[in-house]
């Protein structure tokens, strides 16, 4: 039977969840919501560069990516940034919509599904 590891859990949610050699996140904001739109997307790709780490994977292994922006207008800079970040021949099934985030200075969030 194979371990559910959960990391930095709570009673709402955990930050990631690892199972069976796939590692699921939570959805990644940046932390501070008072920043530029490009801002606030690189501290999300840090958070979720560490947190991958974290559990002995990196975005060379990224299945799929869920991308929330406040303004779908923003798509083209967050793919501007995504292609820079992403690892050459890495590109996972993605979503990418707008929608109403839970704090309203929130203009990013991406939830990834990666494999170790």
């Amino acid at each position: 039977m194979s371990r559910i590891i959960r990391t930095d859990a709570n009673p709402v949610m955990s930050k990631a969840v690892e199972y069976h050699g796939f590692v699921f996140t939570q959805g990644m904001v940046a932390s501070d919501l008072d920043a530029d739109f490009e801002t606030q997307t690189r501290q999300v790709f840090a958070q979720l560069d560490a947190l991958l780490e974290q559990h002995g994977t990196d975005m060379t292994q990224v299945l799929q990516a869920q991308i929330w922006l406040r303004d779908i207008a923003d798509r083209e800079a967050f793919n501007k940034l995504w292609t820079a970040w992403l690892p050459a021949g890495a590109a996972p099934a993605r979503a990418c919509v707008q929608a109403v985030l839970a704090d309203p200075r929130m203009l990013v969030e991406v939830m990834l599904i990666t494999t170790k």
